[in-house]
């Protein structure tokens, strides 16, 4: 066990680190692997894969690394934090936009890129960079008025929705902006602004719903279920009514073999199913424990950015989380997003640990202002003839 006295690098980290907030991420994580087991044999056998755990050792492969970026990622600076996410906001819009050119045309979308025999999301890694820049810029624009912080912050908008509305990605486009307006309210936006975001944000949801025909046929669909083909969200709502409150058992599930997106999308489903309903509420409120835990950390921030960005990450994993599980069980339109380290997807799990070990490094306790100051001050000892002086540590009175 390490000590408080200990001055390691290390030891550090672990007495100033969210141990519950990690612990609840490792518990996610751990479900993933146990879900993955539970639906993927069957999408491996519907694809005529002979290995029936293909999908679960690429996620336990992809896990390995994802736990290495996110405990790495724990323990940088904020200063670092920034510097790194420029380099990796820099790299993957390059790769988004070479998505466009060269990427695979999957299910009418050109979203990914093979790199190296693996396959990667550019957008994935996108989004947690992001949000780190989106804070910066607005914690910016708080401390120096006269920079002009809000444009910027526009047009760093601007640039990551013109590419990824082109793939098309409106589940994507749709959550980057929704966690940009969040930023931009709590940073002090005026009326009007707010006013003209959703005149914009309303103009280009009717524009996409008439312009892109998969769009269309999903909101269509959602709205009237008798005008289109509504078998995955048919087969969820089955899965929950088979599972009940407890389950038919772990590999009892039948629905899941019917499922095309049982490991990936509709991973919620197979839970309910063979787990019940239980374990939904569990995966509920483990997700809401680790948003509300953010979300307490942040309030109590005296750093504009760590405020902003731990706020930002969090609704950021909270939002996607929210929307899978709003499709699985109908009351959203199918958006085609993972459910945070239970879904099966490399990018997915590394983007996400990623982003939630920047959260954990910026909600580490660190010492406040007037602490830092009180030890840059001289201290007075009180004798019983004179006041004698002493200097800070590591300083000559």
């Amino acid at each position: 066990m390490m000590s408080r006295a200990d001055r390691t690098v290390l030891s550090e980290w672990w007495w100033t680190v969210d141990r519950a907030l990690l612990g609840a991420l490792f518990a996610l994580m751990v479900i993933g692997i146990i879900l993955c087991l539970a639906a993927s044999p069957a999408v491996a056998a519907r694809l005529n894969i002979p290995d029936a755990f293909h999908f679960v050792n690429r996620q336990v492969l992809f896990l390995i690394p994802a736990v290495m970026v996110m405990i790495g990622t724990s323990f940088l600076s904020p200063r670092t934090i920034r510097r790194v996410c420029v380099v990796v906001f820099g790299l993957f819009f390059v790769l988004l936009l070479a998505t466009l050119v060269v990427g695979p045309e999957v299910k009418g979308a050109r979203r990914w890129l093979t790199v190296a025999g693996i396959t990667v999301q550019p957008s994935e890694f996108i989004k947690p960079a992001f949000v780190i820049l989106a804070a910066w810029l607005f914690a910016e624009s708080s401390r120096r008025p006269e920079m002009p912080s809000q444009l910027m912050a526009i047009g760093l908008l601007g640039m990551v929705l013109g590419p990824l509305v082109k793939q098309p990605d409106f589940g994507q486009s749709l959550l980057i902006t929704l966690v940009w307006a969040s930023l931009f309210f709590l940073a002090g936006l005026r009326w009007i602004w707010m006013i003209g975001l959703v005149g914009v944000g309303a103009g280009g949801g009717f524009i996409a719903y008439m312009t892109v025909s998969h769009v269309q046929k999903r909101i269509n669909r959602f709205l009237n279920p008798d005008s289109g083909d509504t078998y995955q969200v048919d087969a969820a709502l089955n899965s929950f009514r088979n599972g009940g409150w407890f389950g038919t058992g772990p590999g009892e599930g039948t629905i899941k073999r019917m499922l095309p997106d049982a490991h990936t999308d509709f991973v919620f489903a197979v839970a309910g199913e063979e787990f019940g309903t239980i374990l939904c509420l569990m995966i509920l409120a483990l997700f809401a424990f680790i948003i509300l835990r953010a979300l307490s950390r942040a309030m109590h921030e005296s750093d504009p950015f760590a405020r902003f960005a731990v706020t930002g990450l969090a609704m950021l994993f909270g939002l996607q989380a929210s929307i899978n599980m709003a499709v699985n069980v109908h009351i959203a339109p199918a958006k085609g997003m993972t459910l945070p380290f239970i879904s099966y997807g490399g990018s997915s799990l590394i983007s996400l640990a990623f982003g939630m070990g920047m959260l954990i490094a910026l909600s580490r306790r660190r010492p406040g202002a007037a602490a830092l100051a009180a030890l840059s001050e001289p201290r007075v000892v009180e004798g019983p003839s004179r006041a004698v002086p002493v200097a800070p540590a590591g300083q000559t009175a």
